[in-house]
């Protein structure tokens, strides 16, 4: 039989605060997990109390693994919050390399005063993602930090997936002559979070495309036969300039793409055109790039179109061969212009 904590009374998660004592180890640190991060979490592999979890990997699989930081502000948008945004962001970054998301492991840098219930409100957007998405939080750590270092709340996630033998999916993989492929309209995120943090008030209601993509990679994957698909990139920080950038340095090669077929939201390009900003720029945390071999295009863009993640998946242009790697884009007036890498920081902590 386990014998029940002897904590003196439990956590007063409506009014209660982090305190340094949360991170000291001792009895108040153990009431913190068990109240709160267990009672979101739970699952077998954490119940036990390791400082770890043993996996299962299956037969004839190899291991991916991915970690991410987020540090987004403000902690609450339209669509989605930090702990929503934790889990979607490693799941992604797992199934760009088309493996099959296995667990997450959760690290959390808390900030002393930090209300109790705001953090009971990020463990369960987290949990209800992790297990919308199919993947469970097996390990993780807690630390405190006092006042004035830190905001709050920062989550780092890591991710374990399943990469069948013999699959290669990766940046360096594009060539010459394959199709240029995006999963739906740019720049919602960001702004998303944008409009949040600066109170802007838009016409329409702008709101964040976070979401884990690994169902619409499993389905891209199942139209083509293997090796069909070279690439896939998720656009987040940096935006798909950035993403596209990085492959074209990564395969030595050029991109071309079509500015007419990028897809943006009316109100997404407003709220850019009124902030000075570039659609192509902005942070997407839904949203994905992929390079196929051109008699493949069609049948993974039909499939990314049948799926709820992918229904406005659009052709944006091809892959060229170029000693210079640049990424270029075709504009709507005819002309020709570099779509280079994004200088400075428009959006921080957008993720």
């Amino acid at each position: 039989m386990t014998r029940k904590p002897d904590y003196v009374r439990p956590l007063d998660l409506r009014h209660g605060v982090i305190d340094m004592n949360h991170g000291a180890g001792g009895r108040a640190a153990a009431q913190l997990v068990d109240e709160l991060f267990m009672r979101a979490f739970d699952n077998p592999a954490l119940r036990r109390g390791d400082d770890g979890a043993v996996l299962d990997l299956p037969p004839g699989h190899r291991l991916v693994m991915a970690t991410d930081g987020h540090v987004v502000t403000p902690r609450f948008f339209p669509g989605g919050d930090i702990g929503s945004l934790a889990v979607h962001g490693t799941v992604n970054d797992v199934a760009m390399m088309g493996a099959v998301p296995l667990a997450l492991s959760a690290s959390f840098i808390l900030e002393e005063g930090l209300p109790l219930a705001e953090l009971q409100r990020i463990a369960a957007s987290m949990a209800a993602a992790a297990r919308a998405a199919g993947v469970a939080v097996v390990t993780g750590d807690t630390k405190v930090v006092a006042r004035g270092q830190a905001d709050g709340v920062f989550i780092t996630t890591t991710g374990l997936g399943a990469l069948p033998v013999g699959r290669d999916i990766g940046g360096a993989n594009a060539r010459a002559g394959d199709v240029l492929l995006l999963s739906g309209p740019i720049g919602d995120h960001g702004v998303a979070v944008l409009s949040q943090r600066e109170g802007l008030a838009f016409d329409t209601a702008i709101v964040s495309d976070s979401a884990a993509l690994h169902g619409l990679v499993a389905a891209m994957l199942a139209a083509v036969p293997e090796g069909a698909v070279r690439t896939l990139r998720d656009p987040t920080r940096g935006g798909l300039a950035a993403t596209l950038n990085e492959i074209a340095r990564q395969s030595a090669v050029g991109l071309l793409l079509d500015e007419a077929a990028i897809p943006v939201r009316p109100q997404v390009a407003a709220a850019c055109e009124l902030l000075g900003l570039d659609p192509l720029n902005i942070a997407n945390e839904g949203k994905l790039v992929a390079i196929v071999a051109p008699a493949a295009a069609d049948a993974v863009l039909a499939a990314m179109r049948a799926h709820p993640l992918g229904m406005d998946a659009a052709r944006l242009g091809v892959v060229q061969a170029d000693p210079h790697r640049f990424v270029q884009m075709t504009t709507r007036l005819g002309g020709r212009r570099v779509v280079d890498w994004p200088t400075g920081e428009p959006l921080p902590r957008i993720c």
